[in-house]
């Protein structure tokens, strides 16, 4: 068994807004877009993340900039590219669980699509992905609407 932490955030894009953002896989819509030179998903990001922690081969940086260069800016080909290194070792994800850090998009009302979501992206059952949400009190720029902050936590067998 192993573990390993995941994270990462981004700004909102306000010259979009309004527009819609990316979080797991699913659209919030009337949510300005993330600035970053993919869609900007954190949640899949701080995945991606995690199973790099693991396979211990970045995507997020060379691997994704390439892709990126090549005209893929979806957040699921990057995770997919990880999860082939994943698969490759001989790991199975047994559980994830995330912590978001933002206070826009409520999460709430999509907890279960983003379940859904990334158990199917994953490979698990929807009750092996965890998704918590906080404001942090407003004491960050996340809190305060600025941007996302996601942390995950993966275990693999």
């Amino acid at each position: 068994m192993k573990v390993s932490i995941g994270q990462d955030s981004h700004r909102f894009d306000e010259e979009n807004a309004p527009g819609s953002c990316l979080l797991g896989g699913v659209l919030f819509e009337g949510v300005p877009p993330f600035s970053a030179n993919s869609d900007g998903d954190v949640v899949l990001h701080a995945v991606t993340n995690a199973v790099s922690g693991i396979t211990c081969r970045n995507i997020l940086g060379p691997v994704a900039d390439r892709m990126c260069r090549a005209g893929i800016r979806d957040s699921r080909a990057y995770l997919a590219e990880a999860l082939k290194d994943l698969e490759r070792l001989g790991h199975r994800i047994s559980h994830l669980s995330l912590t978001i850090e933002g206070k826009r998009p409520k999460i709430g009302p999509k907890t279960e699509e983003m379940r859904a979501s990334l158990a199917a992206l994953l490979g698990i059952r929807e009750d092996s992905v965890g998704i918590t949400a906080t404001t942090g009190e407003g004491l960050t720029d996340f809190g305060r609407g600025l941007g996302v902050s996601v942390f995950c936590i993966l275990t693999v067998e």
